[in-house]
Protein backbone atom coordinates (compact mmCIF):
# COMPACT_ATOMS: atom_id res chain seq x y z
CA UNK A 1 0.00 0.00 0.00
CA UNK A 2 2.92 2.21 -0.17
CA UNK A 3 1.86 3.72 -3.83
CA UNK A 4 -0.26 7.14 -4.13
CA UNK A 5 -3.99 6.47 -2.87
CA UNK A 6 -6.00 6.73 -5.48
CA UNK A 7 -7.66 10.30 -5.09
CA UNK A 8 -9.76 12.00 -7.86
CA UNK A 9 -7.25 14.21 -9.96
CA UNK A 10 -8.13 17.78 -8.13
CA UNK A 11 -7.07 16.50 -4.81
CA UNK A 12 -4.02 15.03 -5.81
CA UNK A 13 -3.18 18.31 -7.35
CA UNK A 14 -4.30 19.53 -4.19
CA UNK A 15 -2.78 17.23 -1.60
CA UNK A 16 0.27 16.06 -3.83
CA UNK A 17 3.10 17.59 -1.67
CA UNK A 18 1.88 16.00 1.09
CA UNK A 19 1.61 12.44 -0.98
CA UNK A 20 5.31 12.66 -1.79
CA UNK A 21 6.40 13.29 1.75
CA UNK A 22 8.40 10.21 3.00
CA UNK A 23 6.09 10.85 6.10
CA UNK A 24 2.66 9.65 4.06
CA UNK A 25 4.75 6.49 2.53
CA UNK A 26 6.22 5.24 6.07
CA UNK A 27 2.19 6.12 6.89
CA UNK A 28 0.75 3.66 4.29
CA UNK A 29 3.60 1.13 5.42
CA UNK A 30 2.40 1.43 8.89
CA UNK A 31 -1.39 0.81 7.59
CA UNK A 32 0.10 -2.13 4.97
CA UNK A 33 1.84 -3.94 8.09
CA UNK A 34 -1.56 -3.49 10.27
CA UNK A 35 -4.03 -4.88 7.63
CA UNK A 36 -1.59 -7.96 7.24
CA UNK A 37 -1.77 -8.27 11.30
CA UNK A 38 -5.25 -7.57 11.87
CA UNK A 39 -8.31 -6.28 10.66
CA UNK A 40 -8.33 -2.83 9.79
CA UNK A 41 -11.50 -0.35 9.11
CA UNK A 42 -12.17 0.99 6.83
CA UNK A 43 -11.71 -1.27 3.64
CA UNK A 44 -9.05 -0.31 1.77
CA UNK A 45 -10.69 0.90 -0.97
CA UNK A 46 -12.96 2.64 1.03
CA UNK A 47 -10.27 4.92 3.03
CA UNK A 48 -10.04 7.53 0.90
CA UNK A 49 -13.62 7.80 0.04
CA UNK A 50 -14.35 11.38 1.76
CA UNK A 51 -12.46 12.75 -1.05
CA UNK A 52 -14.38 10.54 -3.84
CA UNK A 53 -17.25 11.51 -2.91
CA UNK A 54 -16.64 15.53 -2.49
CA UNK A 55 -14.41 17.27 -5.55
CA UNK A 56 -12.03 19.65 -3.86
CA UNK A 57 -13.26 22.49 -5.93
CA UNK A 58 -17.19 21.33 -4.74
CA UNK A 59 -16.22 21.23 -1.08
CA UNK A 60 -18.23 23.81 0.96
CA UNK A 61 -18.72 22.20 4.28
CA UNK A 62 -16.05 20.69 5.94
CA UNK A 63 -17.55 18.10 8.80
CA UNK A 64 -14.51 16.74 11.28
CA UNK A 65 -14.47 13.58 13.17
CA UNK A 66 -11.83 12.09 15.12
CA UNK A 67 -11.56 8.54 14.36
CA UNK A 68 -13.19 5.73 12.35
CA UNK A 69 -16.06 3.19 13.97
CA UNK A 70 -13.85 -0.15 15.07
CA UNK A 71 -16.64 -2.66 14.91
CA UNK A 72 -17.43 -4.92 12.06
CA UNK A 73 -19.11 -3.21 8.84
CA UNK A 74 -19.57 0.21 10.23
CA UNK A 75 -16.84 2.17 8.77
CA UNK A 76 -16.35 3.61 4.81
CA UNK A 77 -14.33 6.37 4.88
CA UNK A 78 -16.97 9.35 5.93
CA UNK A 79 -17.01 10.89 9.21
CA UNK A 80 -20.01 9.62 11.24
CA UNK A 81 -21.70 7.06 8.72
CA UNK A 82 -22.30 3.98 8.41
CA UNK A 83 -23.04 1.38 5.73
CA UNK A 84 -26.49 0.71 4.87
CA UNK A 85 -28.28 -1.76 6.95
CA UNK A 86 -25.54 -1.41 10.07
CA UNK A 87 -27.72 0.13 13.13
CA UNK A 88 -27.57 4.29 13.32
CA UNK A 89 -24.64 4.78 16.33
CA UNK A 90 -25.57 6.73 19.44
CA UNK A 91 -23.45 9.61 18.44
CA UNK A 92 -25.66 9.81 14.79
CA UNK A 93 -28.65 9.05 16.33
CA UNK A 94 -28.53 12.38 18.02
CA UNK A 95 -27.37 13.91 15.11
CA UNK A 96 -30.57 12.97 13.30
CA UNK A 97 -32.74 14.23 17.00
CA UNK A 98 -31.06 17.69 16.45
CA UNK A 99 -32.02 17.70 12.93
CA UNK A 100 -35.58 16.85 13.42
CA UNK A 101 -35.70 19.37 16.29
CA UNK A 102 -33.73 22.10 13.94
CA UNK A 103 -35.09 21.72 10.88
CA UNK A 104 -37.83 19.20 11.27
CA UNK A 105 -35.96 16.19 9.46
CA UNK A 106 -38.20 13.05 9.90
CA UNK A 107 -35.86 10.40 11.31
CA UNK A 108 -33.63 7.85 8.81
CA UNK A 109 -33.94 4.15 8.87
CA UNK A 110 -30.24 3.98 8.03
CA UNK A 111 -26.95 6.06 9.19
CA UNK A 112 -25.40 6.35 5.54
CA UNK A 113 -24.66 9.72 5.03
CA UNK A 114 -23.46 9.89 1.51
CA UNK A 115 -26.55 12.42 0.43
CA UNK A 116 -24.54 15.23 2.61
CA UNK A 117 -20.95 14.23 1.06
CA UNK A 118 -22.58 14.29 -2.60
CA UNK A 119 -23.97 17.68 -2.07
CA UNK A 120 -19.95 19.40 -1.55
CA UNK A 121 -19.60 18.00 2.59
CA UNK A 122 -16.03 16.63 3.11
CA UNK A 123 -16.40 14.39 5.91
CA UNK A 124 -12.84 14.01 7.09
CA UNK A 125 -11.95 11.65 9.94
CA UNK A 126 -8.81 13.40 11.29
CA UNK A 127 -7.02 9.59 11.97
CA UNK A 128 -8.52 7.65 8.57
CA UNK A 129 -7.88 4.08 9.89
CA UNK A 130 -8.22 2.00 12.78
CA UNK A 131 -7.43 -1.94 13.92
CA UNK A 132 -10.81 -3.37 14.43
CA UNK A 133 -12.37 -3.08 17.79
CA UNK A 134 -9.13 -0.99 19.40
CA UNK A 135 -10.16 3.26 19.16
CA UNK A 136 -7.32 5.32 18.69
CA UNK A 137 -4.69 2.39 17.17
CA UNK A 138 -3.94 4.34 14.50
CA UNK A 139 -3.64 7.96 16.22
CA UNK A 140 -0.24 9.53 15.81
CA UNK A 141 1.00 7.62 12.44
CA UNK A 142 0.86 10.07 10.23
CA UNK A 143 -2.83 10.43 9.53
CA UNK A 144 -2.80 14.06 11.23
CA UNK A 145 -0.19 15.54 9.21
CA UNK A 146 -2.43 14.20 6.21
CA UNK A 147 -5.55 15.38 7.22
CA UNK A 148 -4.08 18.95 8.55
CA UNK A 149 -2.65 19.19 4.68
CA UNK A 150 -6.35 18.69 3.14
CA UNK A 151 -7.61 21.09 5.79
CA UNK A 152 -5.08 23.53 5.14
CA UNK A 153 -5.84 23.04 1.42
CA UNK A 154 -9.56 23.75 1.56
CA UNK A 155 -8.29 26.85 3.61
CA UNK A 156 -5.98 28.15 1.16
CA UNK A 157 -8.01 27.96 -1.74
CA UNK A 158 -9.92 31.20 -2.64
CA UNK A 159 -13.45 29.76 -2.53
CA UNK A 160 -14.70 30.26 1.32
CA UNK A 161 -15.76 27.23 3.02
CA UNK A 162 -18.05 26.42 6.41
CA UNK A 163 -16.05 24.20 8.91
CA UNK A 164 -18.41 22.42 11.52
CA UNK A 165 -15.50 21.46 14.82
CA UNK A 166 -17.69 19.73 16.91
CA UNK A 167 -15.74 18.95 20.51
CA UNK A 168 -12.63 20.08 21.65
CA UNK A 169 -10.35 17.34 19.62
CA UNK A 170 -12.35 19.43 16.28
CA UNK A 171 -11.90 22.40 17.72
CA UNK A 172 -8.27 22.32 18.16
CA UNK A 173 -8.67 22.44 13.80
CA UNK A 174 -9.80 25.65 13.85
CA UNK A 175 -6.09 26.94 14.25
CA UNK A 176 -5.72 25.74 10.32
CA UNK A 177 -8.01 27.46 9.04
CA UNK A 178 -8.56 31.05 7.73
CA UNK A 179 -10.96 32.66 9.72
CA UNK A 180 -11.01 35.92 7.55
CA UNK A 181 -12.34 34.10 4.46
CA UNK A 182 -13.88 31.19 5.90
CA UNK A 183 -17.20 30.25 8.60
CA UNK A 184 -16.04 28.36 11.43
CA UNK A 185 -19.37 26.70 13.38
CA UNK A 186 -17.97 25.32 16.89
CA UNK A 187 -19.97 23.15 18.88
CA UNK A 188 -20.62 20.09 21.71
CA UNK A 189 -19.95 16.19 20.14
CA UNK A 190 -22.89 14.36 19.38
CA UNK A 191 -21.78 11.88 21.57
CA UNK A 192 -24.05 10.48 24.84
CA UNK A 193 -20.83 12.31 26.81
CA UNK A 194 -21.94 15.38 25.81
CA UNK A 195 -25.04 15.41 24.22
CA UNK A 196 -26.84 17.74 26.67
CA UNK A 197 -24.94 20.26 24.97
CA UNK A 198 -25.21 19.41 22.20
CA UNK A 199 -29.08 19.11 21.58
CA UNK A 200 -30.65 22.75 20.55
CA UNK A 201 -27.21 23.97 19.48
CA UNK A 202 -28.50 23.89 15.85
CA UNK A 203 -25.98 23.68 14.26
CA UNK A 204 -27.42 22.19 10.97
CA UNK A 205 -29.15 25.60 10.49
CA UNK A 206 -26.14 28.12 11.48
CA UNK A 207 -24.32 25.65 8.39
CA UNK A 208 -27.04 26.46 6.06
CA UNK A 209 -26.98 30.14 7.36
CA UNK A 210 -23.59 30.78 6.70
CA UNK A 211 -23.74 28.77 3.25
CA UNK A 212 -26.39 31.38 2.16
CA UNK A 213 -24.24 34.25 3.26
CA UNK A 214 -21.71 32.96 0.89
CA UNK A 215 -23.52 32.65 -1.92
CA UNK A 216 -23.70 29.24 -1.60
CA UNK A 217 -26.84 26.36 -2.24
CA UNK A 218 -27.91 25.28 1.26
CA UNK A 219 -27.57 21.73 2.89
CA UNK A 220 -30.27 19.08 2.11
CA UNK A 221 -30.15 17.48 5.81
CA UNK A 222 -32.84 14.97 4.92
CA UNK A 223 -31.08 11.75 4.62
CA UNK A 224 -33.48 9.03 2.69
CA UNK A 225 -34.81 6.01 4.10
CA UNK A 226 -33.53 3.04 2.17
Amino acid sequence: MSDRPNLPPDWQAALGAELDKDSFKSLMDFVAKERAEAQVFPPAEEVFSAFSHSPFNDTKVVLIGQDPYHDVGQAHGLCFSVKPGVPTPPSLVNMYKELKSDLGCAIPNNGYLVPWAKQGMLMLNAVMTVRAHTPNSHKDHGWEQFTDAAIKAISARPKPAVFLLWGNYAKKKAKLVDTKRHVVIEGAHPSPLSVKLFMGSKPFSKVNAALAHLGEKPIDWQIPNI
